[in-house]
């Protein structure tokens, strides 16, 4: 594993300036740089407006301000979280880092399930305590030694977070060799990074230089207008071939966008008993690049990057395909795309999917970085074009909406990436917004609470059992009451009921959805049909959009069973001395009258047969097998995952 780089590591640090300032052509600086002896107390002063900050700041680090704008956007959009950390330990507009040991919420997020096709496995106690981040100490300590600025306001107030960042932002450029242009500050911006090697330092520097030729504005979490203008800077001929060339080398071990500069650990497929059936940690395929991927599915890790990479290296568990580092957006590629990871605990979502795991924790809250979801969505967007998965919340899926198999996995299915992973600019870095694409009147209407603002969700449970979540920070999701009122309780799920607990997805719409809407004769309330019940969605901010699209509904004065998965049905579609697969509804039914949203009218009917290891053929019986039959099924948005049909049970009209 790579060393994480130390303080006092000045030489290689030098060497990594060496590499990163070739990385962009000479642009005058807008402030001089600072001597010795700051008064920092000059950067605390005046204006608490974020824009006035950051000039501030720029002026008496002598950092310049295009830089700390950008470096911030990255890290955190600008915005300021009081005294919650980012997943990765991170405080503040600067992302000032001070790594605690961030405790897994075991009874808020269970552990994984393991392949989806009933051969669960569980995190052994070891694994656990494997999977827990030890403490580190980082910028926000160097801050607090160059500035004398106490710990506690680096990381609760925004003014004393954005000072802290410009003086180590500063003090990286000291070491680098000083600042006479623009491109010499790409060794700092490198360094701030906190990544492990020279290669994403660079990396994150490219992003850092091309915010700041596209520029930025937007309003902050906490109501502060900031603007980053756009300055454009040209990467030199140089640095693209010195990039070109090391991006090349490292793409031909992975599968992965050549600019990201992905990182390969490989994911062991190895025996691991005496048995041909006991083998991990993810299952051998020949997926095309067209045709058999349908989704990717959005995790978070529930642990550290270090902890998770050393997990999906062990072959007695689990195995997804990438996992993205919090701090630096860094990717590790673990299975290749034609092979079947062992990741939602769905067997045919897994079959039909790629794996994303994303450092974080979805019960505490903990922020998600501007470089990890950017270097997120460049991925997503790799992946969808190479193996054609639409980019829309109906494919580009989080663990939360993968239904449970059969009726005994409902309740344990899992709920990241939790309330605070932001869909809404996830697809907007995408290229893909969530957007109304119908202007006449409409019944179907896609969820779009704006994240932001979206701040009035009642949850409990985020660091202690029945204690309330902290209500300033934005949500991804709208509660669906059992009456037009919010006095009234949450909507009960079938099966996980409808408390307010953070882990409990039950009555929740989420930003993408899809529902269709039969009463909206109340100005702020609308009614919905969701989970085969009859819900009503509080609207007054116009989180819905009108949406088109066709709905299902059962056939006359039936019902509609709900299905996890889309098997093959009959038994004479699965070959000799293959035993069928029970196609068991799960206890949801669509009551007569109800309607709901086709997510996808092109449903693939397969199984895919495996489970001998390096596909053994046992008494004349293939493994590694597709098995297809010809019923027809439909994917819907049904409660807050999404669900399977089949065709015979019901009727698909416009909506």
């Amino acid at each position: 594993m790579p060393v994480r780089l130390l303080r006092s590591h000045r030489s290689a640090l030098v060497a990594a300036g060496t590499l990163l300032s070739g990385l962009v052509v000479a642009v005058p600086l807008t402030a001089a740089a600072s001597g010795s002896g700051t008064d920092w107390g000059v950067c605390l002063e005046g204006s608490r407006d974020r824009q006035a900050v950051f000039d501030r700041a720029a002026e008496t680090s002598g950092v310049p301000k295009e830089v700390l704008l950008a470096v911030s956007y990255m890290e955190s959009r600008w915005d300021a979280h009081g005294e919650s950390p980012s997943t990765s330990g991170g405080y503040g507009p600067m992302h000032l880092t001070d790594l605690p040991a961030l405790a897994q919420d075991t009874e808020a997020h269970p552990d994984p399930l393991g392949k989806g096709d009933g051969s669960d496995q569980e995190r052994t106690p070891q694994q656990r305590e494997e999977a827990v981040r030890l403490g580190e100490v980082e910028t926000l300590r160097t801050a607090n030694d160059l500035t004398g600025i106490p710990v506690a306001d680096l990381r609760a107030d925004a003014v004393a977070n954005i000072c802290g960042g410009a003086a180590v932002l500063a003090d990286y450029q000291k070491a680098a060799g000083g600042a006479d242009e623009l491109a010499d500050w790409s060794a700092a911006v490198g360094r701030y990074s906190g990544a492990a090697d020279e290669a994403t330092a660079l990396k994150f520097a490219r992003q850092v230089f091309s915010t700041l030729s596209e520029g930025e504005s937007r309003t902050t979490n906490d109501g502060h207008e900031v603007t980053l203008a756009a300055k454009p800077v040209t990467v030199s001929e140089e640095a693209v071939g010195r990039l070109d060339l090391a991006d090349s080398e490292a793409a031909a071990a992975v599968e992965c966008p050549v600019a990201l500069g992905c990182e390969s650990l490989p994911a062991p497929y190895e025996q691991t008993g005496d048995s041909i059936g006991d083998y991990g940690n993810h299952d051998l395929a020949d997926r095309p690049e067209k045709g058999s991927v349908d989704y990717i599915v959005i995790h978070d890790t529930e642990t550290s990057y270090n902890g998770t990479v050393r997990l999906v290296q062990n072959p007695t568990y689990l195995g997804w395909h990438y996992t993205l580092r919090s701090v630096d957006g860094h990717v590790a590629h673990h299975i290749p795309g034609k092979n079947i990871g062992w990741h939602a605990g769905n067997w045919y979502v897994n079959s039909h999917s790629i794996g994303l795991e994303h450092e974080g924790y979805a019960a505490n809250g903990a922020w998600y970085t501007e470089a990890m979801y950017q270097t997120s969505a460049t991925l997503v967007g790799f992946l969808a074009e190479k193996y054609d998965v639409p980019l829309d919340r109906a494919h580009i899926i989080g663990h939360d909406q993968v239904q449970g198999v059969a009726p005994a996995n409902v309740a344990g299915m899992h709920w990241d990436p939790g309330p605070y992973w932001d869909w809404n600019h996830y697809f907007d870095l995408l290229g893909s917004p969530i957007m109304p694409d119908r202007r006449s009147r409409s019944d179907i209407w896609t969820v779009k609470p704006d994240f932001q603002t979206n701040t009035g969700n009642v949850m409990t449970g985020c660091t202690t059992a029945g204690v309330a979540c902290p209500n300033d920070r934005g949500t991804n999701f709208v509660n669906v009451y059992s009456a037009p009122s919010t006095d009234a309780p949450l909507l009960p799920d079938t099966v996980v009921g409808g408390s307010a607990r953070v882990s409990n997805w039950g009555p929740r719409l989420a930003a993408g959805q899809k529902v269709v809407v039969n009463d909206r004769t109340r100005p702020d309330w609308w009614g919905v049909w969701f989970g085969g019940k009859q819900g009503w969605i509080q609207n007054p901010d116009e989180a819905l959009l009108p949406s088109d699209g066709k709905v299902i509904t059962p056939k006359p004065g039936t019902t509609a069973k709900i299905y996890g998965t889309a098997y093959p049905t009959k038994a004479s579609d699965y070959p000799a001395g293959v035993t069928p697969r029970t196609i068991a509804p799960l206890q949801y039914t669509i009551p007569t009258g109800q309607e709901y949203v086709v997510a996808d009218a092109e449903v693939p009917t397969d199984y895919y047969k495996a489970n001998n290891f390096n596909c053994a053929a046992v008494n004349g019986v293939p493994d590694c097998i597709v098995i297809s039959g010809d019923t027809t099924y439909y994917q819907i948005w049904f409660n807050h995952r999404i669900a399977y049909v089949m065709a015979e049970d019901v009727t698909v009209t416009d909506g």
